[in-house]
């Protein structure tokens, strides 16, 4: 059943001035459910762009400050609303928090609101996929089930929908701001260096990652990676495994190999559709989350065996005259590219682009599998001058279109062309699904 808007009202009894910092999706969403909301408040954007994305849907009441900060209305707010992609650490921010005005961020504001059970999941890779993965197995299940956060749609759009089970996809930048989100079951995939332009070090990135479980019933974390695991007893916590024994795990029976949930055995890996270790994983953290939210897997199994994957993730573009364009925009850093090129078999010449905003990433880690392979590196974008050490074959381009013009002519029978840049796409595109729709349409064209 559809929730009510007037759900815990008492958060704003005392608030009537709100500043929301950052437009786009994210900032338009707040914006549209403030409007909702019952209490007449009086709401302000600021964003520092000059031409900020979202102004023309902005409501004609909403007053817009653009292309710098507005530091009086943030002086008068009860509540300041901040984009994910507004650093905590910004001057006029901490100028908020010091005063003593509430700084939180959409995820909080879902918090307050919600009365469904929640499901949500971290980690630097393959977030995307277990949420929807999780999305489609417990809609599959019977269990109306809503989807979105870091992942398509924007949290609190999605309290619009009917649905009794949300499930969230939530980055470090949306765990600092969110402070009483209460889980039924939360996941900590993994941990790799990323974001290293907005923390001061890995310690605390991770610390920020890990604020998932502060109010989680279960906590699902990776016995491969024990950086997942909360300092604290934050909650009980479910393990999975691809190389040890783990409430979830593989073993081998009959020479497959099938993953299991303590003695029982749940499905055999060479059943998914899916391909890669990694996506094995995903998948145990997927029955994992099930199953902390009491949804029964008979339902679910055959919606996760048939599960192809997201876009922009290792996905086939085109194949043809024996080359395959494969898109992998999603890897906006390091250890998304490292995991693309494992295992990668091919008879020809891969052709690798990387390249875009490197957000202060140490690249030197792509230097040993890329010596292993028969690969034409090519560079582009910010930084792109950065990844020119990882290989003798490293060619620089200014922009991805240039690349393809100079690849398409090379190509042969058995080679591969892939984008997986290990960046982030804002020097040149929208976002990462942008730059991926970009690299497709100039596959399609020259393929």
């Amino acid at each position: 059943m559809r929730e009510s808007i007037h759900a815990n009202p008492s958060r704003w009894e005392s608030i009537h001035h709100v500043v929301v910092v950052g437009l786009g999706i994210t900032g338009l969403s707040v914006v549209n459910y403030l409007k909702r909301l019952p209490n007449a408040l009086d709401i302000k954007v600021i964003d520092t762009r000059q031409c900020p994305p979202g102004q023309e849907s902005l409501p004609s009441d909403v007053e817009l400050h653009s292309g710098g900060w507005q530091t009086q209305w943030l002086e008068r707010a009860d509540l300041v609303v901040v984009n994910p992609g507004i650093a905590l650490a910004t001057a006029e921010i901490q100028q908020v928090i010091a005063k003593g005005t509430p700084v939180v961020g959409d995820i909080e504001l879902f918090a307050w609101h919600v009365s469904k059970p929640v499901i949500a999941i971290t980690g630097s890779n393959g977030k995307s996929t277990v949420t929807d993965l999780t999305g489609v197995a417990a809609n599959a299940a019977g269990v109306k089930t809503a989807v979105g956060g870091n992942i398509g749609v924007p949290a609190l759009d999605l309290l619009k929908q009917e649905a009794d089970l949300y499930v969230l996809e939530l980055s470090s930048f949306q765990l600092e701001t969110t402070s009483s989100l209460h889980l039924v079951a939360a996941a900590f995939l993994n941990l790799s260096e990323d974001h290293m332009d907005r923390y001061s070090g890995m310690a605390a990135y991770r610390a920020a990652k890990l604020r998932i479980f502060d109010h989680a019933i279960k906590g699902v974390v990776n016995a491969d990676d024990k950086q997942t695991y909360p300092d604290h007893n934050a909650c009980d916590l479910v393990t999975f495994s691809l190389k040890q024994e783990a409430d979830y795990h593989l073993r081998q029976s009959q020479g497959r190999d099938w993953i299991v949930f303590q003695d029982s055995p749940i499905l055999a890996t060479d059943e998914l559709a899916l391909v890669g270790q990694h996506n094995v994983a995903n998948v145990m953290v997927v029955l994992a989350l099930l199953n902390q939210a009491g949804i029964e897997l008979q339902g679910a199994l055959p919606a996760i065996k048939a599960y192809q994957g997201l876009t922009h993730r290792c996905q086939v573009v085109a194949d043809k005259r024996g080359v395959k364009w494969v898109n992998d925009s999603k890897a906006t850093n390091v250890a998304s590219t490292l995991a693309a090129l494992s295992g990668l078999s091919l008879t020809g010449r891969l052709y690798l682009l990387v390249g875009g905003v490197g957000k202060g990433a140490d690249f030197s880690e792509l230097a040993s599998p890329l010596s292993k392979l028969n690969v034409q590196l090519c560079c582009f974008g910010v930084d792109g001058e950065a990844l020119m050490p990882l290989h003798p074959s490293a060619k620089r381009f200014d922009r991805m279109s240039d690349v393809i013009e100079w690849v398409a002519p090379q190509l042969s029978e058995g080679d591969m062309v892939m984008l997986s840049p290990a960046c982030a796409s804002f020097d040149q595109f929208n976002n990462f699904m942008a730059r991926g729709d970009a690299f497709r349409e100039l596959a399609l064209t020259y393929a």
